[in-house]
């Protein structure tokens, strides 16, 4: 199941996306127009920020942005920041392989075939789906 953290951070970065112009928008304003709370929102734009995906200005004017343009943000990038894998079990994760304690051998495992299929589908989802496609 999608946490709030990810719903919340894939609408804010929706919304930043549809701003006409590039300049920083107030979190009180994603918050608002979002349906967002203030304080968790801060966490998951700060969580962006520091992961490259937003920047930042302070004071009179002063907010956040994205650093790229939608077309070159990957779900990919935004659901392991905010999600952590994008695989069901460790066993078949890219990034967070673990190894079942509970398994002899990951090639005769029907859990780890079918994980397999599903870890594979929906990257290839994550991969072809930029910002830009949710926010048009």
């Amino acid at each position: 199941m999608l946490s709030k953290k990810t719903k919340y951070g894939i609408k804010a970065l929706v919304f930043l996306a549809k701003q006409k112009t590039h300049k920083p928008v107030q979190i009180s304003v994603i918050s608002q127009s979002e349906n967002i709370s203030r304080k968790f929102l801060e966490s998951i734009l700060l969580t962006l920020k520091k992961n490259g995906v937003l920047g930042s200005k302070k004071g009179k004017g002063g907010g956040y942005y994205l650093l790229k343009e939608p077309g070159h943000i990957q779900m990919t990038t935004v659901m392991r920041l905010l999600e952590g894998p994008i695989a069901m079990v460790p066993c078949v994760s890219l990034n967070f392989y673990e190894k079942c304690d509970d398994c002899e051998d990951e090639n005769l495992c029907a859990v780890n075939k079918i994980m397999l299929k599903v870890r594979d589908n929906t990257l290839d989802i994550f991969k072809n789906t930029t910002l830009a496609d949710l926010s048009n």
